[in-house]
């Protein structure tokens, strides 16, 4: 679980192996950043919370 005001949450699944995965955070508004890790000066990507779940019940799910 993310929480607001954490620093930047990296998936366990990542692994170091490429460098490609996306970072993600909880905004003071609760709504989730998330951004490339690889080029997090490129801007961030807010969604709400419910999309966010959506999202990786979406994944986990298949």
């Amino acid at each position: 679980m993310i929480r607001a005001g954490q620093s930047w949450h990296r998936s366990s699944y990542s692994g170091d192996t490429h460098g490609q995965c996306v970072e993600c955070r909880m905004t003071r508004n609760s709504w989730v950043a998330v951004r490339d890790s690889k080029a997090p000066a490129r801007g961030t990507l807010a969604v709400p919370p419910a999309a966010w779940t959506a999202l990786l019940r979406t994944l986990r799910d298949g």
